[in-house]
């Protein structure tokens, strides 16, 4: 999995490409946790995410209550087939996606 990071401010947009899964999974929760300091918006981009396993979902619970402390998450150009994954597990319930 490939990370490309893009800061402004108090925004931070994470690019996501590849497969968000066991072997990956602690690369991006490192660096959500490195990175959001003092960010009061994340965005995830999921436009090149191919792939998300349940190491993957358990990272954006955690980013999500950790946003939920000083601002929001967001995820946005999710694939149908990610979509698909947040809607069996009830993630879509309590996650913010955009289109």
């Amino acid at each position: 999995m490939e990370i490309k990071k893009e800061k402004n401010g108090t925004e931070l947009t994470l690019a996501l490409a590849g497969r968000l899964d066991a072997a990956t999974a602690p690369e991006l929760d490192a660096c959500v946790k490195q990175e959001i300091a003092g960010i009061t918006a994340l965005t995830l981009d999921f436009s090149a995410l191919e792939y998300i396993a349940s190491a993957g979902l358990r990272v954006l619970l955690v980013a999500e209550k950790l946003m939920r402390k000083q601002g929001k998450m967001t995820l946005v150009h999710v694939n149908p087939n990610v979509r698909e994954v947040l809607d069996m597990t009830g993630f879509l319930q309590f996650l913010n996606v955009e289109e």
